[in-house]
């Protein structure tokens, strides 16, 4: 399929962190007792916020095998901007919705809070960084990308989209599906092939991946290209495309998981305290100049 330059670039969410919001109705902290399941994944209820259906019909529209491939021969050679790392997360800061009247806190406190979840439980020093640098793919949003390209859960493009993924009518509008080559269980893929071997919806997960994946161990890398994969570590959805070694790997995606849906609290992380620490600990595991 030829990839049209007039893709649209309309962001319906009000801030990408709408998408983060509509998770916890779907996939609700099982500690927290105060409705069902049930009552959560209800999506046919006046309750449904129309903006995330629109969202998921953009992104299931247009992302097809072709535009992933597209996406990473645009930005998977890194030479948009150059930025030591601090710099980067001032820029990654000017995604702050001040329009939004849920949060004030800017991307920096966001991710100090799941870090820091991290940190006070005891994990590794590697799986802390993980958590305070796993959404910095989203400055895709600073350079032009629409949110539907940006954010969302991920998924396999080059095969049958799922019924587990959220608002799975709406693949009846992505040209894949019409493609014999691509619309079946295993499309151009093999039995237990690995996800190393499967194409992504294109989004921050495989963007910050691929940009760290020289500097981090391979559970941390496990969990920054698959904290979006829902049809995966909720659903169980795609196992027939999983390797033995993918589902040993997802035991630690599955761990990272909460910290990342459970972590966020009205009170924001003392930054200029914390820095201290983090600039030790980015310091240890990535270069001092990120390519973006």
């Amino acid at each position: 399929m030829k990839i049209s330059n007039d893709l649209p670039k309309k962001n319906p969410l009000k801030s990408i962190e709408d998408w983060e919001k509509d998770l916890l109705k779907r996939y609700p902290d099982p500690n927290n007792n105060d409705k069902s399941k049930e009552e959560y994944r209800n999506y046919n209820d006046g309750s449904r916020q129309d903006t995330v259906k629109e969202f998921y019909k953009l992104n299931h529209q247009y992302q097809t095998y072709d535009f992933v491939v597209k996406k990473e021969e645009e930005f998977l050679q890194f030479d948009k901007k150059e930025m030591d790392f601090w710099e980067a997360v001032d820029f990654l800061n000017t995604l702050v919705d001040d329009s939004d009247p849920d949060t004030d806190l800017d991307q920096l406190q966001h991710l100090l809070q799941t870090s820091e979840a991290i940190r006070a439980d005891g994990h590794p020093d590697w799986f802390v960084l993980t958590g305070f640098i796993h959404d910095f793919g989203k400055v895709l949003c600073l350079f032009g990308e629409p949110q539907w390209a940006v954010v969302g859960d991920t998924f396999p493009v080059g095969c049958q989209f799922s019924d587990k993924i959220v608002f799975p009518e709406f693949f009846d509008l992505n040209p894949d599906q019409q493609n014999p080559e691509l619309n079946t269980k295993y499309g151009i893929y093999s039995p237990n092939c690995g996800l190393d071997n499967v194409k992504m919806s294109w989004g921050h997960d495989e963007y910050l991946y691929q940009m760290v994946k020289d500097h981090l161990p391979e559970q941390a890398l496990y969990m920054i290209r698959y904290h979006s994969f829902y049809a995966q570590h909720k659903e169980n959805a795609y196992d027939h495309l999983m390797s033995g070694h993918d589902k040993k790997m997802f035991e630690w995606v599955n761990k990272f998981n909460p910290y990342d849906l459970y972590s966020k609290v009205p009170t924001p992380p003392d930054a200029k305290a914390l820095r201290p620490y983090y600039e030790d600990l980015v310091a240890k595991y990535l270069p001092n100049t990120l390519k973006f």
